[in-house]
């Protein structure tokens, strides 16, 4: 009896402490979701009632130097995945196909858009809805879960593939981005942004063109559903971009080109402003905002002539004889030539028992300097080459910026090589023979500058020596505000020519396009233009060979260049044009160059009333 009784105290006491302990841990409890943690709580109480929807910010457009509009944004109602998307894709399209009328392009777009999207991120499965399929969607929107009907702005390009390697495009925010944007530190300046500049000015100015995003505050039920607004936190408009190119010329240029490859580069030498930046060919950048089907994006990813490649500002080739008219520069201020130091020039040159061919078999007869120039002697740049030396003509060529970036406003921009010894033994741990600087001497060999290195060392020659960075983006317009704040002309150097040198080469460069290789080409032009033409080898043949276009493969054959400044008294325009295996300079980039300056500096004729 008196155990039985110890016994039920004891499991009295046990049961009463159990009892206090778990009063104890319930007070706490209570403390601590009470008081040391209300404000979280209260935070993600409020949270689960209000929804923060993202306002997306209008892009800034883009402008030429006339106010005509190259990239947009139209307003319009647009089909999207929501948050959560879909549960089942193909029962989704099998439904939405006959009501958008959607192809197998459109299917393989939204599946690689849902593939790479970010959680949350709606995917676009049409941009812009017309009318009648916005109908077709509300009617059957019971029928299609996780599909929505919203007003959405899109960004267009209004000339399509024109100049798409100067505009670029913007897309969809990817995986590749986004890891890009945390490497930089930028990931919290893209919460609730569904989009990006990917290429081009779109890309170089994404923070200017992008805005600032606003938020719509939502309060919501559990499930999700919107009781009232609570509020609005409007975007801000981006920048706008008035660009210095000059859109009717841009397009010329582009015509000009036709199905050819090439890249073409004309600027302001006065100051640096790209008037206009050709890479052919092109590829419409509107296939590219709300994301590419990908057999489309692999067509162009394994085309062979590369469209997606930016070839004015990436693109490094031989300078071929344009390089000429630099390395008469260079002679000069070395002390190596004279003006009136002549050589007899057979047809080629000697070094040993290696036979350097000229482009003339019969060679051009006692050649000077400004001679050299006119009829492009060869044989006169390769006894010079020699005479100088590959490290002589790297010092007194690279002030003209080649084998350097220009310092465009534009990422991408690639470096080109200017040899030279030292080069060569840190590239290939070799040094530098004496059988290689002949070529140097005629723009071959290594040297691999870009059109864009090309046409800003031409405006050089055009100004009196003085180095701009290139300079594609006018003025910026804040929207909001209305302040426009011009970009200004930025000189790099002056390379302080002598003005007789400056002048003998200007003089040579005015008598090719008079009696030298580009005569025919600018036959009757009404100003006066200084020029000179080029040819880069792509094939080299044999010793005991000629060169013979007919008989090598379309694309073996030798890269057509031209570059030229006009007026030439007074220039106000300066240029570098090369067509991807058009052969002779003359023959290929002279005449879009010709197209270009009759543009610039012909008046147009007055239409008839």
């Amino acid at each position: 009896m008196n155990a039985d009784l110890s016994n039920a105290r004891i499991r009295i006491s046990v049961a009463a402490i159990l009892v206090l302990l778990a009063a104890v841990l319930l007070s706490l409890r209570l403390l601590y979701l009470q008081v040391w943690s209300h404000d979280e709580l209260a935070t993600m109480a409020e949270d689960n009632r209000v929804a923060l929807v993202p306002i997306q910010a209008p892009r800034g457009r883009i402008y030429d130097r006339h106010g005509e509009v190259l990239a947009r944004n139209d307003a319009g109602f647009a089909a999207v995945l929501g948050d959560d998307h879909v549960k089942n894709i193909d029962a989704l399209l099998a439904e939405l196909t006959p009501l958008l009328e959607l192809g197998p392009s459109d299917h393989r777009r939204i599946r690689r858009s849902l593939a790479d999207s970010r959680r949350k991120d709606p995917v676009v499965v049409r941009s812009r809805l017309t009318d009648l399929e916005v109908a077709r969607l509300a009617a059957h929107q019971n029928s299609l879960p996780g599909l929505q009907i919203v007003q959405r702005s899109t960004r267009v390009y209004p000339f399509g593939d024109a100049a798409s390697h100067l505009l670029g495009h913007i897309g969809r925010i990817s995986q590749s981005d986004i890891q890009r944007l945390d490497r930089e530190s930028q990931s919290d300046q893209y919460q609730g942004v569904s989009h990006i500049g990917k290429l081009g000015l779109e890309r170089s100015y994404e923070e200017a063109l992008r805005g600032k995003l606003g938020y719509q505050r939502l309060e919501v039920t559990a499930s999700g559903d919107v009781i009232r607004e609570l509020g609005v936190k409007p975007s801000r408009s981006g920048k706008s971009l008035t660009l210095a190119i000059d859109w009717s010329l841009q397009q010329k240029i582009e015509r000009a080109y036709g199905s050819r490859r090439g890249a073409a580069v004309v600027m302001d030498p006065r100051n640096g402003e790209v008037l206009a930046f050709v890479s052919m060919p092109n590829f419409d950048p509107n296939r590219f905002v709300d994301g590419i089907d990908p057999v489309l994006w692999e067509s162009l990813n394994n085309s062979p002539d590369v469209p997606l490649f930016n070839r004015a500002l990436r693109g490094i080739y031989p300078p071929g004889s344009t390089y000429k008219p630099f390395m008469a520069l260079a002679a000069l201020a070395s002390g190596e030539r004279k003006p009136e130091d002549t050589i007899s020039d057979p047809g080629y040159f000697m070094l040993g028992n290696h036979k350097f061919r000229d482009s003339r078999p019969e060679g051009h007869g006692t050649v000077d300097l400004k001679k050299s120039i006119v009829v492009s002697s060869d044989t006169y740049y390769y006894k010079l080459a020699i005479d100088m030396g590959v490290d002589t003509i790297h010092d007194h060529v690279s002030p003209f910026g080649f084998g350097r970036k220009t310092g465009i406003d534009m990422l991408g921009e690639v470096d080109g090589i200017l040899p030279s010894s030292e080069w060569k033994k840190k590239r290939f741990g070799k040094v530098w023979l004496t059988g290689e600087t002949p070529s140097i001497g005629i723009g071959q060999g290594y040297n691999s500058f870009s059109i864009l290195q090309l046409a800003r060392a031409t405006s050089a020659l055009a100004n009196g020596g003085k180095l701009y960075k290139p300079r594609l983006v006018r003025s910026v317009l804040d929207t909001e505000t209305g302040e426009e704040i011009p970009t200004q002309p930025l000189l790099e150097r002056d390379l302080e020519l002598r003005e007789d040198w400056l002048a003998l080469v200007r003089d040579a460069m005015i008598e090719v396009n008079q009696k030298g290789t580009g005569a025919r080409v600018f036959a009757g032009a009404t100003y006066s233009v200084a020029g000179k033409t080029g040819t880069s080898q792509v094939f080299t043949v044999g010793q005991k060979e000629r060169y013979n276009a007919a008989t090598v493969a379309e694309r073996l054959r030798d890269h057509s260049l031209y570059i030229a400044f006009a007026p030439a008294e007074a220039p106000t325009v300066a240029m570098a044009v090369i067509v991807e295996n058009g052969g002779f300079g003359a023959a290929a980039a002279a005449p879009i160059a010709r197209i270009a300056l009759d543009h610039l500096l012909v008046p147009a004729k007055p239409s008839a009333p």
